[in-house]
């Protein structure tokens, strides 16, 4: 685990002191002596992480942080804050100022390597999701990703793992105002409540009285529903070994008793800010993919995602001798909808259609909509005859209710339908669509309204 590291101090001492002890841990060391400088790196040399001293003379440490934490470009960055002073209210106003972290000179080495590891993991995946939410954005599609997210107060739900009552209890008085918080004691049904629930975060007690905790931790990481979900550990002034241990398994923060009430609220509340960060950018993620291979008219599948799926759907059928149905299913004079009552009615008639034509299929049948007033459904597994009943049952709902307007007006339509099928195993893509065109071409000419298969 390697990464950017930015050092900011005013004191070249200071500075020199964390650059050589990262650089020996093969970090990319950039440095800055001054608020501003640490500004400029941020935005010129984008950094994956940001170690902040807090004591600098015109801006101090806490400005700098509000200002990366205040900023789209780099409220991902994470910032640990480093200072002389060892005193709660100057670590409560780092972390409220957005900071990650906080360390207090001098530094103990096996903190600082374990905790900079921690993070840039975080920064890494962050930047992951990032970009692909940036390529979707470029590709001309919606980014309903707002990165001034990770600022807001947000209440999360939080699932604490601890055995002791009178630690829970101490816990539950600072948290449970400001989060939905869940007390389990044992730490089997702790791993189930978290697979099944919508967590935040997962507070985890390192002294378990009959239980590792860091097996815990481990089953947590190793199981899809959990392995994104922040870890925090409450560890005792003793468990520095175990508590590195933890970090490299995937711990994201860690408090160390007796806790202080603000220092907890502080680092809840910044896990939580991250899950939701990195959650938004998956939906965004996800919702990228979803226009990418969608109508964004109808809501079924596009002709790009259809030709894919015909591939695969023909190939399984060849190499398991299986049949294979393709309808093309058009609408009859749908341009005179729109030249006589707009494209909104258009658009309309469509949504429609395609809703008829998904209620008509199996779920294992796939519609697509073709271009303009065309549509495609891929039926696997059927026989040309089967795909006539399907088309029929298609043809005769559509005919058999009018269309709704958008003006409160009904509109009369009927669609034509083509079948072709897979009949040799020298048949392509091509060939079989080739068929269900030529079919839908018979059926617009013979009248319209009606089904035609091509048998060959």
């Amino acid at each position: 685990m390697t990464g950017r590291v930015l050092v900011v101090d005013d004191i070249p001492a200071n500075v020199k002191l964390l650059e050589a002890r990262l650089t020996a841990e093969y970090f990319d060391v950039m440095t800055a002596l001054s608020g501003e400088e640490a500004l400029a790196a941020c935005l010129q040399k984008a950094p994956d992480i940001v170690l902040l001293d807090v004591m600098m003379p015109g801006m101090d440490g806490f400005e700098v942080c509000r200002r990366l934490k205040a900023d789209s470009r780099t409220v991902h960055v994470p910032v640990i804050m480093v200072t002389a002073l060892d005193q709660i209210a100057d670590r409560i106003k780092g972390l409220e100022a957005g900071a990650d972290d906080f360390l207090t000179k001098p530094v103990n080495d096996t903190a600082l390597i374990t905790r900079v590891k921690s993070l840039i993991r975080l920064k890494m995946l962050t930047d992951e999701l990032r970009m692909r939410s940036n390529v979707g954005r470029d590709m001309g599609l919606e980014d309903a990703f707002d990165p001034l997210l990770f600022s807001q107060e947000l209440r999360g739900n939080v699932l604490v793992v601890d055995d002791r009552r009178s630690s829970s209890e101490r816990l539950a008085a600072a948290l449970g105002n400001r989060h939905a918080l869940t007390i389990e004691p044992d730490p089997q049904q702790a791993l189930f409540r978290a697979t099944e629930g919508d967590w935040d975060l997962v507070i985890v007690s390192l002294d378990l009285a009959n239980f590792d905790a860091l097996r815990l931790v481990s089953q947590l990481r190793s199981l899809d529903r959990t392995r994104m979900l922040p870890i925090l550990l409450l560890v005792g002034e003793d468990d520095r070994v175990r508590l590195a241990r933890g970090l490299d398994m995937g711990v994201n923060d860690y408090l160390q008793r007796p806790v202080e009430r603000q220092e907890l609220c502080a680092r809840v509340k910044t896990q939580i800010r991250r899950k939701r960060y990195a959650d938004s950018l998956r939906d965004c993620v996800q919702q990228t993919m979803e226009m990418a291979i969608t109508d964004g008219l109808t809501g079924l599948y596009n002709r790009r995602f259809m030709q894919t799926h015909l591939d695969q759907t023909l190939e399984q059928a060849l190499r398991l001798e299986r049949s294979l149905a393709v309808l093309i299913c058009d609408m009859d004079h749908f341009k005179s909808v729109n030249d006589t009552y707009g494209h909104d009615a258009g658009d309309a008639v469509l949504k429609e259609l395609a809703e008829r034509m998904r209620g008509s299929v199996r779920g294992v049948d796939l519609v697509c909509r073709y271009g303009g007033e065309e549509f495609v459904v891929i039926l696997p597994d059927t026989e040309l005859d089967t795909a006539g009943i399907v088309a029929e049952r298609i043809r005769s709902r559509v005919a058999a209710e009018p269309f709704l307007l958008p003006d409160g007006r009904t509109l009369e339509r009927t669609v034509s339908v083509g079948i072709g099928a897979l009949q040799a195993p020298t048949d392509t893509v091509e060939t079989i669509l080739k068929r269900a065109d030529a079919a839908l071409y018979t059926a617009k000419s013979s009248g319209r309204n009606r089904v035609v298969a091509k048998a060959a």
